[in-house]
């Protein structure tokens, strides 16, 4: 048997084939990642006497064109997760970093795990766009955070406390009404130079040129505000442009939000499990299509615990002699969005505390024991992970014509 070790980067990859017993059979050497050397280094390992299984690094996307074609051309292909090749054993007090050391690695776990190993299986389109959107809605979301803290930093210098005046939802055009009239209003001195009559009429016309409801009791509170509010800036050119691209750009990225938003829920509807999903209490229109993004096809996990695992939600046994540690901490070794999606979930059974849930009565009991809030945040979305595995693959079960299981990351085997 051939185990071949591949050490990916962006441009290139080292390549080290090993037999049983350090028998080396191609040093390692370098191959670009373009379509002619990747079907020349396909045809060196077919050409390989005995049994030949390529094993790399699941390192973000670099890996996926290499194990593509390979798998194209016929070839067993494994992707790995990273931590497992740097935690394997390589047998030298000595702290080598280079390509050529990581590729003969990778060869050497590939042989001491040969059984173990699992066959890469790209994943199918839906599931592959719905996963790289939810990267982009996560990335998008970070920065309409900090934007929206930027504009809130500006406002309290050009008219402090204007915020907690809207509490209107965005629209699904990325429109808020706070950012909406920050732009018109961006000083006190837009507001406080009218008299009161004068300012309700403008606002009223502004709420109907943009499409928000006029509330009379809501453009009083607003110009008392502006009446009694101490600046820190002037209603300069300076100050209007600062808070006005602000705002614009507060509205680009929420639009972009939910543009990602609107169509992560479209593909995710194309998916089988999408109805049991939707069912689940705390799993709308936005977290469930997270939830499938990061869980994938559920049945590539063979039991709960491997989606557990995948989560990075399980706690590590501490148990050594007769020290055996109760409470540990979890391992968070899997999916960071996951995780994030999984405390959000857990953060609206708090909140709404629904009488009839099991998960939220196992999470209010770790609650009345006494439990830091990380830990019964993690245990509460431990519980959710195991009936979302149950539900989703006994439904799964009952249907016909499933496409075959994707079986090119566990929670084992790979982590994102």
């Amino acid at each position: 048997m051939n185990a071949a070790g591949i050490d990916v980067s962006s441009r290139k990859s080292t390549v080290a084939v090993l037999r049983p017993f350090g028998e080396v059979v191609k040093l390692p050497f370098d191959v670009s990642h373009s379509t002619e050397a990747l079907a020349d280094l396909a045809q060196q390992l077919k050409a390989l006497d005995g049994e030949t299984r390529v094993v790399m690094e699941h390192t973000g996307r670099y890996y996926e064109p290499v194990a593509n074609v390979l798998h194209e051309a016929g070839l067993y292909v494994s992707a790995v997760n990273p931590l497992l090749i740097r935690e394997y054993g390589g047998n030298s007090l000595r702290r080598v970093k280079t390509d050529k050391a990581d590729a003969m690695k990778i060869a050497r776990y590939a042989l001491d795990n040969w059984a173990d190993l699992r066959d890469y299986t790209p994943m199918d389109t839906i599931r592959y766009d719905l996963k790289t959107l939810n990267r982009q809605f996560q990335l998008a979301s970070k920065q309409k955070t900090a934007t929206a803290n930027n504009l809130i930093a500006l406002q309290e210098q050009s008219f402090p406390g204007i915020r907690k005046c809207f509490d209107s939802p965005v629209r699904k055009d990325g429109t808020q009404k706070w950012v909406d009239f920050t732009y018109t209003f961006w000083h006190v001195d837009c507001v406080r130079k009218h008299s009161l009559n004068a300012f309700s009429e403008r606002y009223r016309k502004w709420c109907k040129r943009h499409g928000y409801i006029f509330k009379q009791r809501n453009a009083e509170e607003v110009y008392v505000l502006a009446k009694s509010a101490v600046v820190l800036v002037s209603a300069s050119e300076t100050t209007k442009l600062l808070v006005q691209e602000a705002a614009n750009q507060l509205t680009s990225i929420s639009r972009s939000v939910e543009t990602y938003r609107a169509e992560m829920n479209r593909l995710a509807s194309m998916l089988p499990e999408y109805p049991v999903v939707m069912e689940m209490y705390g799993v709308g229109e936005s977290l469930g299509p997270q939830l499938m993004a990061e869980i994938g096809d559920v049945r590539r996990f063979e039991q709960k615990k491997s989606l557990v695992a995948f989560a990075g939600v399980d706690p590590m046994p501490n148990q050594s002699g007769e020290k055996n540690v109760r409470s540990n901490r979890s391992s968070k070794r899997g999916s960071p969005y996951l995780r994030k999606t999984l405390f959000n979930i857990m953060s609206i059974y708090l909140r709404c505390s629904p009488p009839e849930e099991p998960v939220y009565h196992f999470l209010d009991r770790k609650r009345a024991e006494g439990k830091p809030f990380y830990v019964y945040m993690t245990a509460g979305a431990n519980k959710f992970l195991r009936r979302y595995y149950g539900k989703v693959r006994d439904y799964l079960a009952t249907l016909d014509d499933l496409p075959p299981v994707d079986m090119d990351s566990t929670g084992l085997n790979r982590a994102d």
